[in-house]
């Protein structure tokens, strides 16, 4: 298993007073946070908007968090990367109060829908449309009826299903996701 992932740069761009197009900053991601401690996963928020459509400052602001949460905001996006970490034996037995906690400290407590006999004990369910992109390694999309292994390259285009995620591998995955707020019909919810 690889201990220390690669580290990237978070480039932002903006306009100088001319309205010619700059750096405004270029630095690893803000806020980095480790989800269950150790072994599991480490999540490094990138950006996020407040609105559709969002609005283009000259000098973006960034709006700080002070903890992690794991939906965008209304009418928002959120970009984030996630380290999973070859998945052991803690994960497999997680109980669905401990799932429920997991999601709590990821600031969505609702999102968990572990119950006794689910395919997997961190399946969630946000009402949201997700891109994700697998940037290094493999990892298991588990879903309620279906599961698929993707690797590096491979996209998801996560549509509000129930799901988790699963590395069965052992090194770790990097996953890039974009997260965009949704809204469920009366027949998707």
């Amino acid at each position: 298993m690889n201990p220390q992932p690669n580290p990237f740069r978070r480039i932002v761009t903006g306009h100088n007073a001319e309205g010619q197009a700059i750096v405004v900053s270029d630095a690893p991601p803000v806020h980095t946070q480790l989800v269950g401690g150790l072994g599991g996963p480490t999540f490094y928020e990138v950006w996020h908007t407040l609105e559709t459509p969002a609005l283009i400052h000259a000098q973006p602001d960034e709006v700080d968090e002070q903890t992690l949460v794991l939906p965008p905001p209304p009418n928002g996006t959120r970009i984030r990367v996630i380290d999973f970490p070859p998945e052991g034996e803690e994960i497999r037995k997680l109980t669905g109060a401990d799932a429920a906690a997991k999601f709590k400290a990821m600031g969505d407590e609702k999102a968990s829908t572990s119950t006794e006999g689910a395919p997997h004990p961190l399946m969630h369910k946000t009402e949201t449309i997700d891109y994700g992109i697998v940037l290094e390694g493999e990892i298991t999309l588990v879903l309620d009826r279906a599961e698929t292994t993707i690797k590096a390259g491979d996209i998801v285009v996560q549509v509000g299903t129930n799901h988790a995620w699963a590395n069965r591998s052992d090194k770790l995955c990097r996953m890039a996701f974009v997260l965009i707020d949704g809204q469920f019909t009366d027949s998707d919810s």
